[in-house]
C-alpha cells in the first residue's frame, strides 16, 4: 500500500533525509519513530504531497506522490501535529467543508460525514463549536477530517500530543479500530503506545532508517537488556560467579549498584532467543549460593529507541530550519479555481 525507496530531502547543502526506504502493507499500522529533528515530519509531509522530495520515490496505493499528486491526495488522509481546524465552525459544518474541498461527490457527503462522526465518537458533539471542545475532542475532529473522504491510507503525526492519559487511551483505541479498513502510519514519541498499537515499527535517526521490524523482534534482537536479575548472599565467592558466564545462552553479567548491605544483586544478559533460567538456578545450587530472588528482565521498545538514537548530537537540517513539529498548521482559504463547486448544491450539503 505504501512504498518508499531511497527518499532524500536536502535543504541547501544540509540533508534532512538520506536514502529512506520502508514499506507498509494494506491494513497495517506502522509506528514511525525518531527523536526531534530526525526527519519524521519531513517524511510524512512528502508522503502527503505537502513537500517535494529532492530524490527517491514514494508511492501510495500504486500512485507516485510526485508524478500523480492529485490521485495520491484523494487516497490519503493526513493529520498534522496541530490539526488545521476552524474554531468558529461547528464540528459537522467543518467536516462538510472538508468533504467539499476534498471533492467528495455531493451525494456521498452526508453518509461520509456521518460515518466519520460516529467512528471518531463525535456524534453527540456534532453541533458544538470547535473552539468549545477539549483538546481530546479537537484531536478527534482532526482524525475525522482525515477520514471524511474514506481514504485507504491515513497518516497521523503525533495524534496524542498534549492529551491526558484517559484521552490517550481513547485515541489509541480509535486508531486500533481503524486498522484493517485503512493502512495507518503513526508518528509518535509515546513508545508504550507503539507497542500496544502498531504491527511494525520503523525507527529513523539523523535522516536515516536505522531499524525496521515488529516491536517484539526489535526488542529481542537489537538490545542486550534481556536476561535475569539475581539476588544472592553478599558472601559469595566472586570466582564462582564465572561459572554462570559459562552457561550456554549467557552473554555476560554485571553487579548492580543498588545491592543491599547483606545481599548482592547481579544482572545476567542473555543471547537472543535463549532461556537459560533453569541452568542458572542449577549452577547457583551447585555453587552453594543462597538465591533469594530471581526475576526475568526483558528489553523494552524504549531501550531499542535509546540504543539506536543516542549516538550523535550534531544538529540536523530540521533542527536548523525549524521544519520539525514546532510550527502549527494554519488552514488556507479555499481556492475555488482548484475546487469548483456547484453553489446550487450547497444547501443540500448541510443537514437541517
Amino acid at each position: 500500500m505504501i512504498e518508499v525507496e531511497n527518499l532524500c530531502k536536502i535543504y541547501g547543502s544540509t540533508p534532512a533525509l538520506q536514502d529512506v526506504s520502508f514499506s507498509v502493507e494494506a491494513g497495517e499500522i506502522l509506528g514511525f519513530l525518531g527523536p526531534n529533528g530526525a526527519g519524521k515530519t519531513t517524511t510524512l509531509r512528502i508522503l502527503s504531497g505537502y513537500l517535494p522530495a529532492t530524490s527517491g520515490t514514494a508511492k501510495i496505493a500504486g500512485y507516485d506522490v510526485h508524478e500523480q499528486s492529485i490521485a495520491v491526495r484523494q487516497r490519503i488522509g493526513y493529520l498534522p501535529e496541530n490539526p488545521p481546524l476552524y474554531p468558529e465552525m461547528s464540528v459537522e459544518s467543518f467536516l462538510y467543508f472538508v468533504a467539499r474541498i476534498k471533492r467528495v461527490v455531493a451525494g456521498d457527503r452526508r453518509p461520509n460525514v456521518e460515518a466519520a462522526l460516529k467512528k471518531c465518537g463525535l456524534w453527540e458533539r456534532r453541533k458544538s463549536l470547535i473552539r468549545k471542545l477539549s483538546k481530546g475532542y479537537r484531536q478527534r475532529v482532526g482524525i475525522a477530517q482525515a477520514l471524511v473522504h474514506d481514504p485507504p491510507v491515513i497518516v497521523l503525526d503525533e495524534p496524542t500530543v498534549g492529551l491526558d492519559p484517559r484521552q490517550i487511551i481513547e485515541v489509541r483505541n480509535l486508531i486500533k479500530s481503524l486498522a484493517g479498513d485503512h493502512t495507518i502510519v503513526l508518528s509518535t514519541h509515546i513508545l508504550p503506545e507503539v507497542s500496544m498499537t502498531c504491527n511494525r515499527v520503523t525507527i529513523i535517526n539523523r535522516g536515516q532508517v536505522v531499524a525496521t521490524g515488529t516491536p517484539e523482534t526489535l526488542m529481542e534482537e537489537l538490545t542486550a537488556g534481556s536476561g535475569y536479575e539475581l539476588e544472592l548472599d553478599s558472601t559469595i565467592d566472586p570466582e564462582k560467579l564465572t561459572r554462570l558466564e559459562q552457561i550456554s545462552g549467557v552473554r555476560s553479567l554485571q553487579y548492580l549498584p543498588e545491592s543491599l548491605e547483606d545481599r548482592r544483586q547481579i544482572q545476567i544478559f542473555c543471547e537472543p532467543n535463549s532461556e537459560p533460567g533453569p541452568e542458572i538456578v542449577a549452577a547457583c545450587v551447585s555453587c552453594g549460593f543462597n538465591l533469594y530472588e530471581m526475576r526475568r528482565t526483558r528489553a523494552s521498545l524504549e531501550d531499542v529507541f535509546l540504543e539506536l538514537t543516542t549516538q550523535q548530537v550534531t544538529p540536523t537540517a530540521e533542527d536548523m530550519i525549524e521544519v520539525e513539529e514546532t510550527q502549527p498548521e494554519v488552514p488556507e482559504p479555499l481556492d475555488e479555481k482548484l475546487d469548483p463547486v456547484d453553489n446550487n448544491q450547497q444547501d443540500i450539503d448541510e443537514p437541517d
